[in-house]
């Protein structure tokens, strides 16, 4: 199998996703993913720009993966994450404040103001609540669960949810289009779903060959894959980071138990067996 860009490296996504010229590919994607009904797909879509600038000196900067206007007026974002950085509610709701606001302009009446969605795709697990891959939310009444409004509606589609899923024979790409696109983001490491996605674009969905076609092509870029590969590089080097970081944080809960277990007058001996620190490591801490 010829090495194609790993999609679910944001750079490689957007190329594919979030390029002009290929707004067919994510009309098709989004179709999927909303689960419109054949009345109401989506024929059009209007890439926007992807970055917000600061409004004021304090404001973060917001660069989202791919940013486009549905023909209605709707305004969407999609954000892939390789990495959990344990902060994915909160940065959602950011990403979907900004651009909500961001389609008022002087002038504007509130009610001119459209749906707003924001779809992540995320190569972990995240939403413990739940074995489904695809999770929406929408602000609905708490007890009652009737539905305030839909201007605001946020997906979560876990990648790793879906290949159980796949490998058990639960999911069919050939039955549900939105399968076919998010294992197509798992295509680069896995021959298996390559074939059965290239079977599927050959008999069955034009709009699949077209994307697998232009994902061949930006693969063999020179210029493209110098940029993906230094993005990749800095994704595996804040992976590292994350590692570290939780690594540091689990070694501290176990030198804040062992303090614990000192002050109580355990021996020695004791603590390093729950523990599994060392003895050099218990007397550092007895000379506290």
């Amino acid at each position: 199998m010829r090495r194609r860009l790993d999609l679910r490296v944001d750079f490689a996504f957007k190329a594919l996703f979030g390029t002009h010229g290929n707004e067919s590919i994510l009309a098709a994607f989004l179709n999927a993913a909303l689960r419109l009904p054949d009345n109401q797909k989506i024929t059009e879509v209007t890439l926007l720009d992807p970055q917000f600038n600061k409004e004021n000196t304090e404001d973060k900067k917001s660069i989202l993966d791919v940013h486009a206007q549905l023909e209605d007026g709707s305004r969407v974002n999609v954000e892939i994450q390789v990495n959990n950085k344990h902060d994915m509610e909160k940065r959602t709701l950011y990403y979907w404040s900004r651009m909500y606001t961001s389609q008022m302009k002087e002038g504007m009446d509130y009610g001119e103001l459209c749906r707003t969605i924001t779809i992540n795709i995320v190569d972990f697990r995240y939403l413990s609540h739940t074995p489904g891959y695809h999770s929406i939310f929408q602000l609905y009444e708490s007890e009652e669960k009737f539905l305030l409004t839909d201007t605001l509606e946020i997906h979560f589609m876990e990648l790793p949810k879906l290949l159980i899923k796949w490998r058990r024979g639960e999911v069919n790409p050939r039955e549900n289009q939105l399968v076919r696109w998010l294992l197509l983001l798992e295509a680069s490491e896995d021959e298996e779903i390559t074939q059965v996605l290239e079977e599927i674009a050959m008999q069955e969905d034009q709009t699949l060959k077209k994307a697998i076609d232009e994902w061949e092509r930006v693969s063999q870029d020179p210029e493209v894959l110098l940029a993906y590969e230094a993005r990749r590089k800095t994704l595996l080097d804040e992976k590292s980071a994350l590692i570290r970081a939780e690594k540091q944080g689990e070694k501290r809960g176990i030198l804040k138990v062992a303090l614990g277990m000192i002050q109580k007058g355990i021996d020695n001996e004791t603590i390093a067996e729950l523990t599994e620190l060392t003895q050099e490591e218990i007397e550092q801490l007895r000379r506290q």
